[in-house]
């Protein structure tokens, strides 16, 4: 009820949460009163907050700085200021431990602002100057509005564009601009640089409207400079015509580079191969260090790839590679020359390839198919048995987890069988080591206050806290993560238990499984359904195992997942298909919404994978490509041919999305089957 109301406030909502704050007391009556207070201050309902805040304290103890914080916050909202300095005045004192004793000095230098006196609230934030908050940009905005209330309209506009420019993204940014606009104007380089942050942040219709705006106040260069990238911002939208183009002026700068590959992007788009060739052969004469350039080159070659000629593809990528040897797309544009030139057969140039990419982009994420597709170079063309097995002993050791380390352990024991065991030894390679890991436990201390809190929070629906609360306890370096994702697993919220745990500890995909916690691991690889899935995956003759790592990668265990795709719940079945599929089933009165429920959704997708299967002759890696991308995509793919294995098919896969797709589904089945027969060996020692 809490979380529904954190998040609707309907009035059946508040009604719940309102009902259970009256018919428990102790902390779960203060939980439930922190919440109703919580979203009555969001709703600006302030006279209702402070009453819900009041009540919560009177309840319990643990929560008793929340419930004076944000009864602080409502008071300052609903401008009751001598309210709001009683409880902020030695609030440090009274709750030393809290979270939000950095968020204190803010609030009451916004009091003291409000209350006309800018002196006091410098005085309060002077005092944690040397502090981490006062780089935040709430910190800044409030140092700020005092200046410029004390008439230090200088040194508070120096503030103002610090927080507009370094903060470009927040609220407060906004905030920041309306004082600039009002006091001290910004330059057109500041606002160009606060439009060039939008832009970057994949803000293009805000980044769009700011080059607008900025183009109204320019003149010349400047001008045409923010007209053609309100055109860049308009091409992202896809709402840009060659006309508009037309409409600019070519100039002989970064400007004139950007306009022109716009029109190479239009030329692509119209599948003009020869206006394309031709726009990005003039960047070369005009624009030869243009990151436009770049990007001109490395669209170009993902045509190519995309239309299936390998040659120009090489050529576009190779010359990016070459040209921009430090530019973000370098390292996959040298990857994709590498692969293709393997793919055709230039066995040579690939290995030259191959090995570059070792040397230039170490820790890149193309480097174990590097090492893997070297090897294979090594053992099929070169005949060199001992160092195709130091390629393959390497990205099994460094990357334990990967697609490749799978690959890699299957071709050494194909060299085992055949009498090929010496791994040659090689100072690079021997160099290369898995990512460290840090020490971990599960051995949370709940009595911790800190540990109390979050789980209270978590009742209360006020998510956003329980991270800052948890990691604000001795020692959570070692176990914040799990006993945060613990929270969201008590709550059957196993995909964002995972989600979380995926970004606390992301190298876990080349981590041996006895070096991170089995609690960790069942997190991060879930069973949850699990008897409905071994029921309707030996129904279909299924490997369930294979079913749990589709749907992992698929919603991450979260049966209320839709797609923009339109695509329901756990195993994300369009609705035809989830039809098609109860037909075949038996099931009568079929409705869309049947998809979000985990046994039926399981039931139906389970026929559809073994369906899809069946289409491409039982191969996984081929079902899975068109699990994601579709049959028509797969069949396409396939039909290139010369394929010396289905590794080889994998890497070819065109669209970055689906080939990672496919590899984490083979990825995710191993590490399922790895972590099940560790747990059964365990489980028989203990026997024993």
């Amino acid at each position: 009820m809490a979380q529904q109301l954190a998040q609707n406030r309907t009035p059946a909502a508040y009604g719940g949460v309102a009902a259970y704050a009256r018919s428990h007391g102790g902390e779960a009556g203060s939980a439930a009163y922190l919440a109703l207070g919580h979203a009555y201050l969001l709703d600006k309902n302030y006279s209702e907050a402070i009453s819900s805040f009041q009540q919560s304290a009177r309840l319990g103890e643990s929560l008793d700085d929340y419930a004076e914080y944000l009864t602080a916050q409502a008071n300052l909202q609903a401008n009751k200021l001598p309210q709001a300095e009683v409880l902020l005045s030695g609030f440090e004192n009274r709750h030393p431990d809290s979270i939000f004793v950095r968020g204190v000095p803010v609030l009451e230098s916004n009091l003291l602002l409000q209350q006309g006196d800018p002196q006091a609230a410098l005085a309060v934030l002077k005092a944690h100057q040397g502090e981490n908050i006062a780089e935040h940009a709430d910190f800044l905005l409030s140092q700020a509005k005092a200046l410029q209330m004390a008439g230090q309209v200088d040194a508070a506009g120096k503030l103002f564009r610090h927080v507009f420019l370094g903060f470009p993204l927040s609220a407060e940014a906004q905030q920041a601009k309306t004082q600039l606009s009002a006091a001290a104007p910004l330059t057109e380089a500041e606002r160009r640089a606060h439009a060039d942050a939008l832009y970057a942040a994949g803000r293009f219709s805000d980044a769009e409207e700011e080059f607008r705006a900025l183009a109204a106040v320019s003149s010349g260069t400047e001008k045409n400079a923010a007209l053609v990238s309100a055109a860049a911002c308009a091409w992202k939208q896809k709402r840009l015509s060659k006309a508009q183009l037309d409409e600019l002026q070519d100039t002989p700068d970064e400007a004139g580079a950007q306009r022109m590959y716009l029109y190479m992007e239009l030329a692509r788009d119209k599948n003009d191969t020869a206006e394309q060739q031709s726009i990005v052969q003039q960047m070369e004469t005009r624009d030869p260090a243009s990151p436009w350039l770049a990007e001109a080159l490395y669209s170009s070659g993902n045509m190519y790839l995309l239309r299936k000629d390998f040659p120009q593809a090489i050529a576009y990528y190779g010359e990016l590679a070459k040209r921009f040897p430090k530019h973000a797309y370098a390292p996959s544009s040298h990857w994709r020359a590498a692969w293709l030139s393997y793919r055709l057969g230039n066995y040579s140039d690939a290995a030259r390839l191959f090995d570059e990419q070792l040397a230039l982009y170490p820790g890149g994420r193309e480097i174990p198919g590097a090492l893997y597709w070297r090897g294979r170079v090594y053992e099929e063309q070169e005949h060199r048995p001992e160092m195709a097995a130091a390629y393959y002993e390497t990205v099994v050791r460094v990357y334990q987890h990967f697609y490749y380390a799978a690959q890699g352990r299957t071709r050494l024991a194909a060299l085992k069988q055949a009498g090929h065991v010496r791994a040659e030894d090689v100072a690079m390679l021997n160099a290369m080591h898995a990512e460290p890991i840090p020490e971990l436990t599960d051995d949370v201390p709940e009595d911790d206050p800190h540990v109390v809190k979050a789980k209270l929070l978590a009742n209360a629906g006020l998510n956003e806290y329980i991270a800052p609360e948890i990691h604000a306890a001795e020692g959570s370096e070692q176990w914040g993560a799990f006993a945060e994702a613990e929270i969201y697993v008590s709550y059957g919220e196993n995909f964002h238990a995972m989600r979380l745990m995926k970004r606390a500890i992301p190298f876990y995909t080349s981590a041996p499984v006895d070096e991170i916690p089995m609690t960790y691991w069942r997190i991060l690889f879930p069973q949850s359904y699990w008897g409905v899935i071994k029921t309707e995956s030996a129904k279909n003759g299924l490997d369930p195992y294979m079913v749990a790592a589709l749907i992992r990668q698929e919603t991450e265990f979260n049966p209320a997942a839709v797609s923009n795709k339109s695509a329901y719940g756990l195993m994300q079945l369009i609705p035809a298909a989830g039809k098609s599929m109860a037909k075949a089933e038996g099931i009568k009165h079929f409705e869309t919404s049947m998809l979000l429920d985990p046994a039926m959704n399981i039931r139906l997708g389970a026929r559809y994978l073994k369906m899809t299967l069946d289409k491409f002759g039982g191969q996984p890696e081929y079902a899975f490509a068109a699990y994601n991308a579709g049959d028509e995509r797969v069949y396409d793919w396939q039909s290139i041919g010369h394929y010396h294995g289905i590794d080889e098919f994998v890497e070819s896969i065109p669209f970055t999305e689906t080939r990672e797709y496919v590899q984490a589904i083979v990825r995710n089945e191993e590490i399922y089957k790895e972590l099940d027969a560790v747990a059964s060996a365990q489980a028989s020692a203990g026997a024993q």
